[in-house]
């Protein structure tokens, strides 16, 4: 299995909803616009606007540490307005098992599926 998942999970500080909702903003403009190997992109927000979780697909590992470098800024300024924590999903090569440790990830290989 090539394909990587990812969830990313942002608690949004209290009273920043909406400086969040800007970076949010941007994230998804950046991904349509530069991110090639992105299959999945999917924003969700719990009921009262606090929680936000990122549903993300990528092709290989190769396409998630390009993400990471495209949305690398925005990453931070999302970090500074909420609490991040994020799970991978697959075989993860070396280089990403890597860049994911620095963000305190949470990893899971590939057992089985469809």
């Amino acid at each position: 299995m090539d394909k990587i998942q990812l969830s990313a999970r942002f608690k949004i500080h209290s009273g920043k909803l909406e400086t969040f909702k800007k970076i949010a903003g941007e994230c998804m403009t950046t991904v349509k616009a530069k991110d090639k190997g992105a299959l999945q992109y999917d924003w969700f927000f719990n009921d009262d606007l606090s929680e936000c979780v990122v549903r993300e697909t990528y092709v290989d590992s190769a396409a998630v540490l390009n993400h990471v470098a495209i949305l690398g800024d925005l990453l931070g300024q999302g970090m500074a307005v909420a609490d991040f924590s994020i799970e991978a999903y697959g075989n993860l090569s070396e280089e990403l098992k890597k860049a994911l440790g620095g963000l305190g990830a949470k990893m899971y290989s590939y057992y089985q599926g469809l």
